[in-house]
């Protein structure tokens, strides 16, 4: 399917989706990364900027760079947007976890707490003004499980679930080549959560080209891990893939549906 065909289907999914359940406006957390870039320029595709509002929660992890990329989406597409600094609230949230457990907080319960204080805020704005939040994760992440449960999971669409990230890059610049709704640095630079000082996606995965290649062969074609490393790929690695798929198929189940294609 060429990326003409996969924009108009999820344009059109999300209008109908909107549609079908009395939603007028969208709600997502923009976070400066490629997956919620893209969710909000197909937001503002399909609904029109004015009734997409998009919302930077930025904590001492969140680099200029991100805040730039932010700003600068929702200029280029019109989006109602805000800031808003979430430092503080994880900061009393880590002191009063500190306090219940009696113990130091360890780093994945901290990255976590900031995913799920996102999400709890986007409800928020849900709650208090309407509108649907949308959940900004792919199928690279779904399926290895590299997202937070009542975090970045949030929300009542993920309008992109059903893509891997290596096709959303080719979507990205595609739909740049029409008009420029997205700045150059989203689709160039190294994904990152931003939820820990340095972190990037492949500290914890395969490079997005060898692991969507192995996605592919091993969920959508149903492939033994002996079958797909006959095709030239490292055994370990794709056992390693494999067992993420295994282990992270309670959080699918109760992940917001994603658009069909």
């Amino acid at each position: 399917m060429n990326m003409e065909k996969i924009w108009s289907k999820l344009k059109h999914g999300l209008i109908d989706y909107c549609q079908q359940n009395g939603f007028n406006h969208v709600i997502l957390g923009l976070s400066g990364g490629l997956d919620s870039a893209i969710t909000a320029v197909l937001a503002a595709d399909a609904l029109g900027g004015k009734n997409v509002t998009a919302i930077m929660m930025k904590t001492r992890y969140t680099s200029d760079l991100s805040l730039n990329i932010a700003r600068s989406i929702a200029e280029l597409n019109h989006l109602n947007f805000q800031e808003l600094d979430i430092e503080p609230l994880i900061q009393t949230e880590t002191a009063f976890l500190q306090n219940a457990f009696h113990s130091d907080v360890k780093g994945l319960t901290l990255e976590n707490l900031q995913a799920r204080l996102r999400g709890q805020l986007l409800m928020a704005y849900s709650n208090q003004f309407g509108g649907l939040v949308l959940a900004c994760g792919n199928k690279s992440e779904a399926f290895t499980g590299y997202c937070t449960l009542y975090g970045d999971t949030c929300g009542g669409l993920m309008p992109i679930g059903n893509l891997y990230k290596t096709t959303i890059f080719e979507l990205a610049k595609w739909r740049n080549s029409l008009n420029v709704v997205l700045p150059e640095e989203v689709i160039t630079r190294a994904p990152s959560a931003e939820l820990a000082e340095g972190q990037k996606d492949e500290n914890s995965l395969p490079p997005y080209a060898v692991l969507d290649a192995i996605l592919k062969l091993l969920v959508d074609e149903q492939k033994s891990d002996e079958e797909i490393a006959s095709l030239g790929f490292d055994i370990t690695t794709v056992k390693r893939v494999h067992h993420l798929v295994q282990c992270s198929a309670f959080k699918r189940k109760q992940m917001a549906d994603a658009i069909a294609l």
